[in-house]
């Protein structure tokens, strides 16, 4: 069996933000075993699996990003959204549209010190589109 819902997220400021319980809120009974897809309906933000335990993990992360692909570099062709589009495109093809968590015991079997994130790769991104699709 097959369960899909598209969820809302608020706004989120630039950065990587941990969304697990806004996720789990939103699910509907899980079954006894399963895989969880989640899919985000967007080219400059994307989604990715991490530690949850330190904060200091997600500004490391915007620091290794914006290192690796900076804003302003004068080979970008594609620049009529702003300075920061580009580079989110990039950024969110590096990181990933989607993630798989398997279900185990009607819970989502997530790692110890493991988090869903949104990486939100626009200054302002607005409020992000997911699919959330539970197989049975």
């Amino acid at each position: 069996m097959i369960v899909q819902k598209t969820i809302t997220l608020p706004g989120f400021s630039r950065g990587f933000h941990l969304i697990s319980n806004l996720i789990e809120r939103e699910l509907p009974d899980l079954p006894e075993t399963g895989l969880l897809n989640i899919f985000i309906l967007h080219t400059s933000a994307g989604l990715t699996i991490n530690e949850n335990a330190d904060p200091d993990v997600r500004t490391d992360y915007e620091t290794i990003f914006n290192k690796l692909i900076p804003e302003n570099d004068p080979d970008y062709v594609h620049t009529i959204e702003g300075p920061d589009d580009m580079p989110a495109h990039v950024k969110s093809t590096l990181c990933g549209s989607s993630v798989m968590i398997p279900i185990t015991s009607g819970r989502l079997n997530l790692g110890t010190w493991q988090g869903i994130y949104l990486c939100e790769f626009r200054n302002r991104g607005g409020r992000r589109k997911l699919v959330l699709t539970v197989y049975s």
